[in-house]
């Protein structure tokens, strides 16, 4: 009995070492070799895995770089910096990339100057409340301020300051533009890291309509037009935008402005500082 039973353990002792051993064997066989340049890929990008590249995350992207031939330029947090590296890596050259553009929420409109349809008093969720009769503002194109770009954003480049604005962190923005992504009124648009001035309002009502409901917006008056000449200003569709290659002056716009909607962009930076104070 005895001699039965270790004859039944050495044996299923032996075969489990015969599979094991030709299990080894056939893993080092059979094993897809990795690339060594999708780990060193993955060490270069931001590792924020924001998707803004459209891969599942910056491990995603570097195999699809190296093992798919992906356009390299689709990486916006890294920048000209990372681009360069990885076209060094993978030995191509790397197109020129212009500047920095970064998010910009187009609406300073809150209680104080604008007038609402209704009390919202639901999901703090922007797109919850644009279900609701295209939002609580009267204005439907403004900012609903229910916070859906804040909760979106990787990097906590978005607050909300004490009368409930949101405003856009361009040195902490990296440009993936899920804020875009997520914002149902289009408000959120994206501008030249470089730029002076903003102009605060994305509605497309004519001036009358603008003036009952709004003292902050833009009124398609053509002021700015007229101040800043050569400056970028061009009023289209009752709204005034900015073409920032164009290098004029634009203080005179900003200036001469009669509802102040062109503010300075040093103001974001200054409301960022106040929210940040609030906090502390």
């Amino acid at each position: 009995m005895i001699f039965k039973i270790l004859f039944s353990f050495i044996s299923v002792t032996l075969i489990g070492g015969a599979l094991g051993i030709g299990l080894a064997v056939a893993a080092r066989i059979l094993a897809v070799k990795k690339d060594e340049r999708v780990g060193t890929v993955e060490d270069i990008l931001p590792g924020v895995n924001c998707g803004a590249c459209g891969y599942p995350g910056c491990s995603g992207y570097a195999e699809g770089i190296v093992n798919d031939g992906a356009d390299i330029t689709l990486c916006s947090p890294g920048g000209s910096e990372v681009l360069a590296k990885i076209a060094e890596i993978m030995g191509i050259e790397a197109d020129s990339e212009g500047e920095k553009m970064v998010a910009q929420v187009h609406c300073r409109g809150n209680r104080d100057t604008s007038t609402y349809k209704f009390n919202y008093s639901g999901m703090d969720d922007c797109n919850a409340m644009q279900s609701m009769y295209q939002g609580d503002k009267e204005c439907r194109y403004g900012c609903l301020a229910g916070g859906s770009c804040i909760k979106v954003c990787p990097v906590d480049a978005i607050t909300r300051d004490s009368k409930n604005r949101i405003w856009v962190d361009k040195d902490l923005c990296i440009s993936c533009e899920k804020c875009i992504v997520v914002c149902p009124t289009g408000v959120i648009q994206m501008i030249p890291y470089s730029a002076d001035v903003i102009v605060a309002c994305n509605s497309l009502d004519k001036g009358g309509k603008v003036k009952k409901y709004c003292s902050v917006g833009c009124i398609g008056c053509k002021i700015c037009e007229k101040k800043s000449v050569d400056s970028g200003f061009v009023v289209e569709n009752f709204l005034a935008t900015i073409n920032y290659d164009q290098k004029g002056d634009r203080s005179g716009a900003m200036n001469g402005c009669p509802t102040k909607c062109i503010i300075s962009s040093e103001t974001a930076e200054l409301r960022i500082e106040e929210k940040q104070k609030i906090d502390e």
